[in-house]
């Protein structure tokens, strides 16, 4: 497993901190994602040999969010 800290943008409520971590964990190879709308960044805890670190930002990106 693979830990990754991604910045994300456009987060205003607990309700976009739910749809972001529910994005990110029906994703194949994403053990963990805890989301913080404080920090305004996501932790992710993932497996590297099923998805990429760019597919976890555009898949917050589809979302509607800005990620990096």
């Amino acid at each position: 497993m693979e830990n990754t800290v991604i910045k994300i943008g456009g987060m205003s409520c607990q309700g976009c901190v739910k749809n972001i971590s529910g994005v990110l964990s029906a994703l194949a190879g994403v053990s963990s994602a805890e989301i913080s709308l404080e920090a305004a960044e996501g932790r992710v805890a993932f497996d590297p040999q099923v998805v990429t670190r760019d597919a976890l930002v555009n898949a917050i990106e589809d979302a509607g969010f800005d990620a990096e």
